[in-house]
């Protein structure tokens, strides 16, 4: 020390060790939650309990965020990531923990679950694409009509059926494994068709020779093979556009024979330069995808897969070829139902759209279950409608070229979830029948065809709503 130290009253020592009664003080006010100042170290008493008012301002705040927890321990969980120490909680609210200020606040705020925000259609179709591909489907045949002078349909034609037939078949099977080799990369893809399309086309015309016994129209089921092989190529890799651009000469020749003869070269010239042009641009885009870089280790799907999209094929043209021979107009309501083939891809896509939103919208088994019979109905319908004024129009049977038509839409919807098998068996069932009924002419033929597909799209709808009616296919 110093110097000595005052212990006069009134010094110094009343700021140090004096001794002092205890005097009322005033009563302290509350400071505003916005001027506490947790950072300054002080001794305060614990609260009795928690501050009702502090606690129902913070769920007032964070009302938006507690209200969708389904356990307060997502309250916790947003309250730590807002920020709040224990020494907050403790001291403005008057909780002893974390787990018990979120406590609290899950009791206070009511629970809501608001829906989410509509998400994009995966499955949104491109409406342009679709109906140009059913355009697509039906062009070729203006070749028929150009050449028709040209050749004896009566002798030429069940050549030509039989090369279509393995043709179709064979497209429908390779088509489906050019897809599958896609996942891996679009040089695998490019590969598979370069390999597939020319060999499938050497078959088809093998095919028409042996039926016809040789003669004049192989050329002609060689051409027709060629240009349905290079034609599966562009739609596979969804060139749509060039193969379109390709049959340019065909819609020309169409457009001026109702007003104009174009003599014998024309009729035979113009198929042919479609035919070399839709080659051509097939040998252009298959050099563009092979210049793509390999994927390395890419795997090999089993040939076997794509089996059933081949008898498929082969069912649904033995199928459209009884329908076009029932009835003399009937080849008319043969190219309508070609031209649906566009519609009914568009139709696939929403489907399973549809079905996509019906899995937000459902809560049960049995609910899911139900909405799918409705959008299934639905689908049908749509594409139904549309053929019923054709077939009247083309003076067609509607009730055969409809169940034919249900029996092709429904086989593709189950093929585009993987279940290739049971479309192909019963196809190929009733195809089997009706093909048998008509070429033994035994009474009551006509009616084969409607009566085949009726029950045929019967088990398919059966087979769709068991697969399809579950929401694990759409998930």
């Amino acid at each position: 020390m110093s110097g000595p130290m005052s212990l006069e009253p009134g010094g110094a020592e009343q700021e140090t060790l004096a001794l002092r009664l205890a005097e009322p003080r005033p009563p302290r006010r509350r400071r505003p939650r916005w001027a506490l100042d947790d950072t300054t170290p002080a001794i305060r008493l614990p609260r009795r309990g928690p501050d009702e008012d502090a606690v129902s301002e913070l769920a007032a705040e964070l009302a938006d965020r507690v209200g969708p927890a389904v356990h307060p321990y997502e309250v916790a969980a947003l309250l730590e990531s807002e920020g709040l120490s224990a020494a907050v909680i403790n001291e403005r609210y008057g909780h002893p923990n974390l787990f018990s200020l979120a406590a609290a606040l899950y009791e206070r705020v009511p629970r809501t679950f608001p829906e989410p925000a509509p998400a994009a259609d995966p499955w949104r179709p491109d409406t342009v694409r679709c109906l140009l591909r059913g355009v697509l489907f039906a062009l070729p045949g203006l070749a028929y009509l150009l050449t028709a002078p040209l050749w004896n349909a009566a002798g030429h034609a069940s050549a030509l059926i039989v090369a279509g037939l393995v043709s179709w078949a064979w497209g429908q099977a390779l088509g489906h494994r050019a897809h599958l080799r896609m996942a891996s990369g679009r040089r695998e893809a490019g590969r598979t068709l370069l390999r597939g399309a020319p060999a499938g086309a050497v078959l088809a015309t093998g095919a028409a020779a042996v039926a016809a016994g040789g003669g004049p129209v192989v050329l002609a089921a060689a051409a027709q093979s060629l240009y349905l092989a290079a034609a599966g190529v562009l739609l596979v890799l969804a060139r749509e556009r060039l193969l379109l651009a390709a049959l340019s000469p065909l819609i020309a020749g169409a457009l001026v024979l109702p007003r104009w003869e174009p003599g014998r070269p024309l009729r035979a010239g113009l198929p042919l330069l479609a035919l070399a042009a839709t080659v051509a641009v097939t040998g252009w885009v298959l050099w563009r995808t092979l210049a793509v870089p390999a994927v390395p280790a890419a795997g090999r799907p089993k040939a076997l897969w794509s089996l059933p999209y081949g008898l498929f094929g082969l069912a649904a043209g033995v199928l459209v070829l009884l329908e076009g021979l029932r009835e003399p107009h009937a080849p008319y309501a043969v190219i309508v139902l070609t031209v649906s083939m566009g519609p009914a891809e568009w139709l696939l896509y929403r489907y399973r759209g549809l079905s996509v939103a019906a899995l937000r919208a459902t809560a049960t088994p049995a609910a899911f279950l139900l909405r799918s019979a409705g959008i299934l109905a639905l689908c049908l319908l749509v594409y139904l409608l549309p053929l019923l004024p054709a077939a009247l129009v083309t003076g067609a049977d509607p009730a055969a070229l409809l169940l034919l038509a249900a029996t092709l839409w429904t086989a593709l919807l189950l093929q585009a979830f993987g279940a290739a098998w049971p479309s192909a068996a019963l196809c190929l069932t009733a195809a089997a029948v009706a093909g048998a009924v008509t070429l033994l002419g035994i009474p009551g033929a006509g009616l084969a065809l409607p009566l085949c597909c009726g029950a045929a799209a019967l088990c398919l709808a059966a087979c769709a709503l068991a697969l399809l009616g579950r929401p694990a296919p759409h998930g």
